[in-house]
């Protein structure tokens, strides 16, 4: 695995990540770096701490030894100001949108927005709520709905929404498509796509679905034995040796995704010509 890519250019550099829990270890000597701009997706049998390493990088857990640095700054730092570095120039969808069911989806985007920009006017916060919400593809009129209003895929939206809400250069997405229906899923992968090129956003994406990973991944890291194991283009991945990448990306449902990928291909050139 390749780490020799210049520090300018990382969004995230992480090096000797150990995460134990008892006497389970279930990250060991990790090493990773996510580059600025790009879609990285992160995959791996149940178990391996997808979802650990993601909220290590967010400083929601803290290791038993490692470097971890985002945007340039060393997040596993004690001290105040770092980590609102760190908080600003990140959003979060959680697997479930973590959305607060007794507020409207306007308040939930506000949350961040009234946390870290106290003395802006209530009508800046709304503004601004009302622009994410529209952003990720919301129809207006949902800013007034509650969490429980809304089907499963508009809680996303809605959560994205506030993962959005300060303009971070970084976005978390733990599982975005899980429990959508095909159409739903891919709509959600195409807005992801959408945003990151609009934005010039850096995208890490915790993924069991194999369709997003052929759709929108610039590159996929490969959890296993502790470890990320290889991290690279998917053409490559595909190639790499190892037990659980053989099995995972060769089965029937990669065939399929990679078959749809290739004829969404396909399509778009016919178009162009």
């Amino acid at each position: 695995m390749n780490m020799d890519t210049p520090a300018d250019t990382l969004a995230i550099s992480i090096r000797g990540l150990v995460n134990r829990f008892g006497n389970q270890t279930v990250h060991d000597g990790l090493d990773l770096d996510v580059r600025r701009g790009e879609i990285l997706g992160i995959v791996g049998g149940s178990g391996t701490g997808k979802s650990v390493l993601m909220r290590s990088i967010l400083g929601l857990r803290m290791p038993q030894a490692g470097r971890i640095e985002v945007l340039g700054v060393d997040a596993l730092a004690g001290d105040r100001e770092r980590r609102l570095h760190v908080e600003r120039n990140t959003g979060v969808l959680f697997q479930d949108g973590a959305l607060f069911s007794s507020l409207t989806v306007g308040e939930n985007v506000q949350v961040p927005l009234k946390e870290h920009y106290p003395d802006f006017p209530d009508a800046w916060h709304y503004e601004l709520a009302l622009l994410k919400v529209k952003l990720a593809g919301l129809p207006a009129d949902a800013i007034a709905k509650l969490p429980s209003q809304l089907s499963g895929g508009m809680r996303k939206r809605a959560g994205l929404a506030r993962a959005l809400a300060l303009d971070p250069p970084l976005l978390f997405l733990d599982e975005p498509t899980a429990g959508l229906d095909p159409i739903g899923a891919a709509a959600f992968d195409h807005l992801i796509k959408t945003l990151q090129q609009a934005l010039g956003l850096t995208v890490f994406l915790i993924t069991h679905d194999l369709d997003t990973l052929y759709a929108i991944c610039d590159r996929v890291a490969v959890l296993a034995d502790r470890k990320v194991v290889t991290v690279a283009p998917l053409e490559q991945v595909e190639q790499f040796d190892h037990p659980w990448v053989q099995e995972y990306f060769h089965g029937p449902r990669a065939r399929a995704a990679r078959n749809a990928r290739q004829n969404d291909i396909s399509d778009t050139t016919k178009e162009a010509g």
